[in-house]
């Protein structure tokens, strides 16, 4: 896994090893980013369930001026600090601690304008963040929430919780999808 553009760029990212945490692939990272890279200058970024912080650090290296890492296992936690590091790059800092709880922690405090989740997949992470998300002052005008998911998760609900889906990206066994907080609400 590598950064793919900006400061940071062609830098290796270190992974921990086995199953825990599922590193978004290079080609999918960046397809990801071209579609949202003219918006990241000066964005504050929240990568909930990091990993081992690529998506986060990418964002960074393209121009964010902050990213908030939240990452439960204490290897991933340990394994983006040392990414960070090795990239040289200022303005991120991890949370060690339960999505759910960081949420909590950085409501009123802070707001962003892209909140990027990877969660396990088919544990209704997905729902369970948004659901949270939408009683809470951490949103930023005009943010947007990307959610990568597998390809068979159910995003019905989503209208009901008071956000749209701006576009979905589909991709050979997973998907992206972009939502925003509803325009009449």
């Amino acid at each position: 896994m590598r950064v793919i553009a900006g400061k940071a760029r062609s830098l290796r990212l270190k992974t921990i090893e086995g199953l825990s945490t599922r590193p978004t692939t290079d080609r999918i990272k960046e397809t990801l980013f071209n579609m949202i890279s003219l918006d990241l200058a000066d964005c504050c970024f929240l990568d909930l369930f990091a990993g081992s912080g690529g998506i986060g650090i990418e964002a960074l290296s393209r121009g964010a001026k902050e990213a908030v890492f939240v990452e439960q296992n204490k290897k991933a936690a340990d394994c983006i600090r040392e990414n960070l590091k090795f990239t040289g790059l200022s303005g991120g800092s991890v949370l060690q601690k339960d999505v759910l709880r960081a949420l909590q922690e950085l409501n009123g405090r802070k707001r962003f304008d892209f909140i990027f989740m990877d969660p396990p997949y088919n544990k209704d992470w997905e729902k369970k963040v948004l659901t949270e998300l939408c009683k809470m002052d951490i949103l930023a005008e005009n943010a947007v929430l990307i959610v990568e998911a597998s390809l068979d998760t159910d995003f019905s609900y989503v209208q009901k919780l008071g956000y749209e889906i701006l576009r979905q990206k589909q991709y050979k066994t997973n998907q992206h999808v972009f939502l925003i907080r509803s325009a009449d609400l």
